[in-house]
């Protein structure tokens, strides 16, 4: 009898789970965003979905969406070899349109510990792990030709971001989807846990996200590497890549300053913002 139930127990567990991804997915695709217009081919949504009612929690999510022309808008890096700086002041003196935080940073002595080329100047260069491996976060790159952006996935050779021909390049990850495909992440906690993150997405149209969640607070709880790949793909993005989250994630624009709820100051504001090494921005060409 035991054996008999098992199949049962275990169809309606898929069941379960297939139904939940279905009622998150339609949430997200069926969402009243708040619009703003802060350009031309630039725009900013927000929602806070604020009953449980996405992946069983809390989330607020905010992003800004491009037009990828280099036309009416560019996206540029703006980077510090070794001075740690507010997303917001990177933007102010960039008079850029928008910005988000960038790669993964050294807190205690400032400078990315990610490869970083500005305008043809390396800024950063790799700090390797303990066994000279590669991070999860040095595996894909952000690149900028000509004002627009792509991502780049590593080819598995020691300098294969020196060459990049590029002049403006970030390393930054993981990966979540390339042109797609979904990337395989693993069991970490960094990739299962929840937390505030930051992300980069590609839509098929050439439009491009730029979207944090906030999280650590009941407000929004975060999400997981697993379930930030999921939105972005809910979205409509086919590639999808994230960047240093949590106290870090941050999200600016010229007409209403920081968007989102940095969570460094441990309060539901605008004013916990952590310094960081780079930023992404947008602005007028």
């Amino acid at each position: 009898m035991f054996k008999k139930l098992i199949p049962l127990v275990l169809l309606c567990a898929s069941s379960f789970f297939v139904n939940a991804q279905n009622v998150d997915s339609l949430t997200i695709v069926k969402t009243k965003w708040q619009k703003t217009r802060l350009a031309k081919q630039v725009k900013l949504f927000t929602h806070h979905f604020n009953t449980n009612n996405l992946f069983s929690a809390n989330q607020n999510i905010s992003f800004v969406e491009v037009k990828n022309s280099g036309k009416k808008a560019v996206f540029v890096i703006g980077a510090e070899e070794k001075t740690l700086v507010n997303t917001s002041d990177f933007a102010l003196r960039g008079t850029a349109i928008a910005a988000i935080n960038g790669n993964f940073f050294d807190v205690k002595n400032g400078g990315s510990v990610d490869f970083v080329k500005v305008d043809g100047k390396t800024i950063n260069t790799n700090r390797l792990e303990k066994d000279n491996a590669r991070a999860r976060h040095q595996k894909a790159a952000i690149v900028i030709r000509d004002g627009k952006i792509s991502v780049k996935k590593w080819d598995g050779t020691a300098d294969w971001e020196t060459k990049l021909t590029e002049k403006d390049v970030m390393l930054n990850g993981p990966l979540l989807t390339f042109n797609g495909e979904d990337e395989i992440l693993d069991s970490a906690a960094f990739n299962r846990l929840r937390h505030p993150r930051t992300c980069i997405g590609i839509k098929p149209n050439g439009k491009i996200i730029l979207l944090t969640v906030d999280g650590r607070h009941e407000n929004s709880a975060g999400l997981s590497l697993f379930e930030l790949t999921k939105i972005m793909k809910w979205l409509g993005c086919k590639t999808s890549i994230n960047f240093d989250g949590g106290g870090s994630t941050t999200l600016w624009t010229s007409k209403n300053g920081v968007i989102n709820y940095p969570s460094d100051n441990k309060k539901w504001d605008h004013e916990g913002q952590r310094k960081v090494a780079n930023v992404i921005m947008v602005k007028k060409k």
